[in-house]
């Protein structure tokens, strides 16, 4: 069947579709011989399609993980400066999987991988809009914090649904909050807080959608279960 080449390269786990389309515009594809065009379509079963003069993977069984990620580490494959990544913790299951999503350097938790393009475009996609559950530790807390924090606000162009926010606790000008978003905007819960004020010490993703983190050690992952894929 005919599809996409930045499809076809996210489905065989060669890379997400926005690196396929950067390897289109760099001429590192060839469909039957010759250098592909982004946007060009091509049939895996049919035509031979290179990445840099290389077979594609064959397809294989599909792998769903779920990675409790620690803090200092990087949500890409390779780092240009050299830091750690979450590939390099989730190399022990066999295939090459990459990240559903993200999480920022310093922020830790739930992170989901996968060599399924098209699940992990469904997830991404804007029109999901699945919640993700954050326990969040501030600073710089005061009394209209928590109002502030659950306002929708505008970040990027983009006007947030409402967030759900609960105090934890407070102590003096600390707090721990619990803070569901529906949205995946870049560094959406720290510059919420910033917008109320706060400045975050500590974000730890401990839900998405129906997934729970629950009692899943800081580095180590797991596959994820048959129900938990159906309510995904």
């Amino acid at each position: 069947m005919t599809q996409r080449l930045q499809k076809i390269l996210s489905a065989r786990g060669v890379a997400s579709r926005r690196k396929a389309e950067e390897l289109l515009q760099a001429g590192r594809i060839t469909v039957n011989g010759r250098i592909a065009a982004l946007g060009e379509s091509a049939d895996p079963e049919i035509d031979c399609i290179l990445v840099d003069g290389k077979e594609l993977p064959s397809p294989g069984k599909a792998v769903y993980i779920m990675l409790n990620k620690p803090r200092g580490y990087v949500t890409t494959l390779s780092d240009e400066k050299g830091r750690p990544t979450v590939a390099q913790l989730v190399e022990d299951c066999g295939v090459r999987v990459y990240p559903v999503g993200r999480l920022d350097y310093d922020s830790e938790g739930l992170l989901l991988l996968t060599n399924d393009g098209a699940f992990a475009n469904r997830l991404m996609h804007p029109k999901q809009e699945i919640s993700k559950i954050y326990e969040v530790w501030t600073t710089g807390y005061h009394e209209a914090a928590s109002a502030l924090l659950g306002r929708p606000i505008e970040l990027d162009g983009y006007r947030i649904r409402p967030p759900k926010v609960t105090l934890l606790r407070a102590e003096g000008t600390r707090a721990k909050f619990l803070v569901t978003i529906h949205e995946g905007r870049n560094r959406q819960v720290r510059r919420m807080c910033e917008t109320a004020g706060m400045q975050v010490t500590r974000l730890r993703r401990i839900g998405e959608g129906k997934l729970s983190l629950g009692n899943l050690k800081t580095g180590a992952w797991r596959y994820l279960t048959e129900d938990e894929l159906v309510g995904l």
